[in-house]
């Protein structure tokens, strides 16, 4: 009769299901086997390279202190990308443009005050330096992320979400190309004041053998992550800014704009991009229109590793990938046998997002983040 499953079918829908039982168990498999040789290159790798004593106790603690540094660094990118995803759950993926542009207002603010000699003129100059030229990348980045937000946002704001990530990539496009129409196509050697180059005159840091240049890179990055923290949970504003991430609507019938906490998110995201590109230009002297793309992956990145939409999760993220990128390489590959183990801190980095991802799909902080929205 017409209609009727026959026993062929039946035989076909059993096949069906085993081959899907024995496909997920190859996966599975797979899976557990990657886990498996990953943790066993991390351990055995560590145990041969520690053991062969080919590195110095002050080597693995300036490792540690650059691992610091880059990791402030990514942490103060990332925290643009977990507020805007916090409060319209998007991947801004122009913010690491907007770090680019940060970090090009630095420079061309250092460069004025090195072409008037006041850079380097005495230590308190250079410290007023530095501190103008967080301030106006500060401010020029959050100007550009306001337009952004204004011009290519906000109008598709209720638009899918893949309308609005094709629109956050022609931003970055369109960011990129008109840097690169106006600065050109040439690596911009970052003026850095010199006092930066010098060890910190303590007791402590002389142990750790710092530099001033660690010291701010690290201390601004603590310190503004700090604040961010402080101003997003105990500020009206910052109140305003977690309601509308929560539930937007309901957000607004209390009385909430909802278009102000928006714009005030982006530009306090692109303010703390804005610093970071100085303090990535102070660290890394040179930059170009393409230096937003591999660290605004990256800061991508430890949002995603530390729990997207958690602030916390943002900072730990970005420290964690710092000391990965600067520890890892060496700990975990040296003892094996790997010529130029520093050439794929991008590989161990990349590799270590998979692992920890696959053990914890929520990011190292996203459970709290969930259980507290629960």
């Amino acid at each position: 009769m017409t209609g009727q499953a026959t026993p062929r079918d039946y035989g076909a829908a059993a096949r069906t299901k085993a081959t899907e039982r024995t496909l997920d168990a190859a996966i599975a498999a797979f899976l557990w086997s990657f886990r498996i040789v990953i943790v066993l290159v991390i351990v055995v790798g560590s145990y041969l390279t520690l053991s062969s004593g080919k590195y110095s106790a002050e080597t693995w603690v300036d490792l540690l202190v650059d691992g610091a540094s880059l990791g402030g660094v990514y942490a103060l990118i990332a925290l643009g990308y977990t507020m805007v995803y916090g409060i319209l759950r998007m991947i801004n993926f122009a913010h690491g443009d907007v770090f680019m542009i940060g970090a090009f207002a630095g420079y061309y603010t250092a460069t004025y005050l090195n072409n008037i000699r006041f850079l380097n003129s005495s230590p308190l100059a250079s410290a007023i330096s530095i501190a103008l030229m967080m301030l106006v990348a500060a401010i020029v980045a959050a100007v550009v992320a306001v337009l952004i937000e204004r011009v290519a946002y906000r109008p598709l704001r209720a638009s899918p979400r893949l309308v609005l990530l094709i629109a956050a990539i022609g931003a970055s496009f369109f960011l990129q190309y008109t840097v690169r129409g106006i600065v050109g196509v040439g690596i911009f050697a970052y003026p850095v004041p010199t006092i930066l180059s010098e060890p910190v005159a303590l007791p402590i840091a002389e142990s750790l053998r710092l530099k001033w240049l660690d010291v701010v890179v690290i201390g601004s990055a603590v310190v503004m992550m700090v604040v961010l923290y402080l101003f997003v949970m105990r500020s009206k504003l910052g109140t305003a800014i977690r309601a509308v991430s929560e539930d937007a609507p309901t957000a607004a019938l209390m009385g909430i704009n909802v278009d102000r906490a928006i714009v005030m998110t982006f530009a306090i995201g692109a303010a703390m991009a804005g610093v970071a590109g100085v303090l990535f230009g102070l660290v890394f002297i040179q930059i170009n229109f393409f230096s937003g793309f591999l660290p605004g992956i990256k800061a991508f990145t430890a949002a995603v590793l530390g729990g997207i939409g958690n602030i916390p999760g943002a900072m730990v993220g970005g420290m964690f990938l710092g000391e990965i990128e600067s520890v890892g390489p060496i700990l975990f590959l040296e003892g094996l046998g790997v010529p130029s183990p520093s050439q794929l801190k991008d590989v161990v980095a990349f590799t270590l997002l998979v692992l920890v991802l696959i053990f914890r799909p929520q990011g190292i902080l996203g459970e709290r983040l969930s259980r507290t929205r629960a």
